[in-house]
């Protein structure tokens, strides 16, 4: 018997699960979100901080997937002699190594770990404005909107960041907005390997145990940085509980399928500006260029959840991203 396309649909929507409510509590420098009255992450705007940052991302169930540190610009003792320890990897934050020939990936403050860096000037990011904190029951946005400095506190443009928050009893839920304004003159991405959008995840996560698979089917750090996706999904055991978080490449964003700076160590970044540095070619640019007075906009969603997801879940719960859902 074939089933009608309508009762497919009533039969999948009597599965979903109820979404939760949303809160925001707001701080002198950060903004609390919780969800189904559970901590599930902070947005951190601390001005001692070259840049704002979500720490940490929480499962349904309470298990962190993101690492611990930096707290603002401490961190814990030993590993600094570990390659993989990148202080300047926030949980989850927008970043760049190369815009206008400045680097807003790293941090000055952390130049002491840098022993390979270039001597690249650092830039940073400075808040300028808070423009909505709104909760409406099961979602709650928020937008912020950064000036972004040279190390003489001179503009180079402006940034917006808008993070919306969902939940269910399964799955937290991040939609992702970012847009660079060229407000000072033309804002230049260099082709860079170090950005753009990133997650820093909890150790447990990371190698031996870095289970990785993107869009393509294909698994592995070997088979997946620098290539072109529609998602990566990152998952594993913490704590002895199943849990995993996958990132979504909005068909609207920039150079989208974007190519992924994802690492065996816990990195998993999209990188649309890396072209030359992914694929070794000299003759390919990542560059691109943002003419004054115009803007330029990158949309991700990030999933973490409880459980597993099965490459059919995942490719579903894409199409359903890509379709505006």
């Amino acid at each position: 018997m074939i089933r009608s396309a309508a009762f497919l649909a009533l039969a999948t929507a009597s599965f979903a699960l109820e979404p939760e409510a949303v809160e925001l509590r707001r701080g002198d420098h950060q903004i609390e979100v919780a969800i189904g009255s559970r901590p599930f992450t902070t947005y951190y705007l601390s001005p001692a901080v070259s840049k704002p940052y979500l720490m940490p991302l929480e499962t349904p169930s309470g298990v962190i997937v993101t690492r611990p540190f930096p707290v603002v610009n401490d961190l814990p003792g030993g590993g600094v002699n570990d390659k993989s320890f990148e202080p300047h990897q926030r949980p989850l934050y927008f970043a760049h190594g190369n815009v206008n020939g400045l680097d807003f990936w790293e941090e000055d403050v952390f130049d002491w770990y840098m022993t390979d860096h270039a001597r690249q000037p650092y830039g940073h990011m400075v808040l300028k404005k808070v423009e909505q904190a709104s909760q409406d029951g099961t979602a709650a946005t928020v937008r912020a909107r950064f000036r972004l400095l040279d190390p003489n506190q001179r503009h180079i443009a402006e940034e917006t960041q808008s993070f919306t928050f969902r939940g269910d009893a399964k799955t937290r839920t991040i939609d992702c907005e970012f847009v660079v304004f060229a407000t000072d003159g033309p804002v230049v991405f260099g082709d860079a390997k170090e950005g753009t959008f990133a997650i820093r995840l909890n150790r447990e996560l990371s190698k031996p145990n870095d289970h990785m698979l993107n869009s393509l089917g294909q698994r592995g750090e070997p088979a997946i940085w620098g290539k072109p996706a529609d998602w990566v999904n990152y998952s594993g055991i913490v704590g002895g509980k199943p849990v995993g978080i996958v990132v979504f490449d909005a068909p609207d964003s920039f150079h989208h399928p974007t190519p992924w700076m994802a690492r065996e160590y816990g990195l998993l970044a999209a990188n649309p500006f890396g072209l030359r540095k992914f694929t070794g070619d000299k003759n390919k640019d990542g560059s691109w260029t943002v003419p004054e007075g115009q803007s330029i906009r990158f949309r991700y969603r990030v999933v973490i959840y409880d459980g597993e997801m099965t490459p059919d879940e995942l490719a579903r719960a894409y199409a359903q991203y890509a379709d505006g859902n």
